[in-house]
């Protein structure tokens, strides 16, 4: 039996097939738009949001249908080209993450590169799956252009090309949102480029009176280091430098370029809210050279372009910075060069950036230390002591303690359930937040902390902390950002990835309502039956 035919002889039925390929192409390459967009908002009782981006999604794919109808093989080619690597991102992603992808994400995606290895050893099944899901949905329209001019549906006018070229850029000319996953990469890329250049950083307006302040003051930021697990197999050994431990504080985000530029920006968390901007506040590299120090970074994860968000402006404002990345022994390398400055007479602030134990956690440790099939906590602990273990005994050993203020924390905490994401992820757990908070400070500056509580602090405590011991009014500080580490946070603030504004006015991630973080359960801790 012939199928039905059109005018000029054109298949009814392979148009037919060629919609029917197109829409499970379609549907399989934004399945984390039509889900988030059109499923989850119908489920939350908001029909009007889910039928209008239902209506932009069925705009762009009629976009991208007419388009491999119309446009030329070569152009059809490009096309597939681009759109495949689109979609392939944006499948990437929601399949690792289960979510979909904004200008804010590709920003934090951008930051996050260089973790890009390990996340591809972490995540190699969802990987592989969203690659084979990527290939499926170019393959499928593909299939359906064939299907179109095997129906003789495909045009040969001379202005076809170009009516096809334009019905598919214009949705992204008109900016239409959600976008969809063939598009949505160079829509966000498009806006980060044209985004506004990072704002001046705010000069400093308190005057530090520095007599007594220490000589040295550190930051030391670990990577991915758990308040349980510190607790449990690395604060033991600490007890002969008589730190002051503040017990599990709450990390600033749970990912980690958020985590730092908060750390290193300040957070006035009083009046913290979508539309603040972190980029413009007076720092804490402004605050140390208005008091005297020389300004150093130290980077113990990358090398070449900085990382964690620090843009020029804020750049501006380190007198150094030392790239230490390495292999497994980084931090004690790190450990040993703080040591020789701490040891000298001039006056300096570092904020070091350890290596830490971020995920894969088997590149921590030498090889062969635990079987490779070994519980995954067991792999975090072995990362962990080995990152650790000796580390502060290399960094204080021979220094005058009555001249040096240290303060020991993580960017975030980190998720051990088997299977689970570790941190930065969609619906965060407590313990991708909870980290250890330390202090080793001179006996001056010990006393105010004699009574401090030891629960309920935040990350957002170490600047106005550090401003004091710097020389700053206490009142001032503490009204401008937080409490001292001597009380708990005055309110608990949270940011996401997307912390940076893109325009000015445009609204960032942050959770000004966030209940504290506790461990979810006794489970959530180390026991020691986990280790051989």
């Amino acid at each position: 039996m012939k199928s039905p035919a059109g005018p000029s002889g054109r298949s009814a039925w392979l148009a037919a097939a060629a919609l029917m390929l197109f829409g499970l192409g379609f549907a399989l390459a934004d399945r984390f738009q039509l889900t988030h967009g059109v499923l989850y908002r119908a489920a939350a009782n908001d029909p009007v949001s889910a039928g209008r981006n239902l209506l932009w999604l069925a705009l762009q794919a009629l976009a991208l249908f007419a388009a491999i109808a119309l446009v030329g093989r070569r152009m059809f080619a490009g096309i597939m080209v681009l759109a495949g690597a689109s979609i392939l991102v944006n499948l990437a992603y929601g399949q690792t993450l289960g979510d979909t992808v904004d200008p804010g994400k590709l920003a934090w995606l951008a930051a996050e590169a260089r973790q890009g290895g390990n996340a591809a050893a972490e995540f190699t099944a969802p990987l592989v799956l969203a690659g084979l899901q990527g290939a499926a949905a170019v393959f499928l329209f593909i299939a359906t252009r064939r299907a179109l001019h095997k129906g003789g549906w495909v045009s040969s006018h001379r202005f076809a090309p170009a009516l096809g070229l334009a019905l598919l850029l214009l949705p992204s000319l008109a900016a239409v949102s959600p976008a969809a996953a063939e598009r949505n990469v160079y829509s966000a890329a498009v806006a980060l480029a044209l985004a506004e250049p990072p704002p001046p950083r705010e000069p400093v307006t308190l005057e530090p009176q520095s007599a007594g302040a220490p000589r040295h003051i550190v930051w030391l930021v670990d990577e991915s280091v758990a308040h349980a697990a510190f607790a449990d197999l690395i604060a033991p050994e600490l007890a002969p430098f008589q730190p002051i431990d503040f017990g599990a504080a709450a990390s600033l985000a749970h990912c980690s370029a958020p985590s730092n530029l908060a750390l290193r920006s300040g957070v006035d968390v009083r009046r913290a809210g979508p539309r603040m901007d972190l980029r413009t506040t007076s720092s804490i590299w402004g605050y140390a050279r208005k008091s005297g120090y020389r300004t150093i970074l130290i980077d113990g994860q990358t090398t070449g372009a900085p990382q964690n968000l620090l843009l020029q402006p804020e750049r501006a404002l380190i007198d150094e910075v030392r790239s230490a990345a390495g292999g497994i022994d980084t931090d004690r390398e790190i450990a040993r060069a703080l040591n020789r400055q701490l040891r000298t007479d001039g006056r300096t602030f570092t904020y070091a950036v350890l290596r830490g134990v971020h995920f894969q956690y088997r590149d921590h440790y030498p090889p062969g230390a635990i079987p490779a099939a070994s519980p995954t906590r067991l792999h975090y602990e072995t990362a962990l002591t080995h990152s650790k273990g000796g580390f502060f005994e290399v960094l204080l050993a021979g220094v005058d303690r009555e001249n040096v203020a240290i303060v020991y924390t993580s960017d975030h905490g980190q998720n051990l359930s088997e299977g689970a994401l570790p941190h930065c992820s969609p619906q965060a757990v407590a313990d991708e937040f909870l980290v250890p908070l330390l202090a080793f400070l001179p006996e001056r500056l010990r006393a105010a902390y004699a009574q401090a509580p030891r629960a309920g602090h935040s990350a957002s405590q170490i600047f106005p902390a550090t401003l004091i011991w710097m020389g700053y009014d206490p009142a001032a500080v503490q009204r401008r950002y937080d409490n001292d580490l001597g009380a708990p946070t005055a309110r608990y603030v949270q940011f996401d990835r997307n912390v940076v504004p893109l325009s000015p006015g445009e609204a960032i991630g942050i959770r000004v309502d966030a209940p504290f973080p506790v461990a979810q359960s006794a489970a959530a801790r180390r026991t020691s039956s986990s280790r051989p």
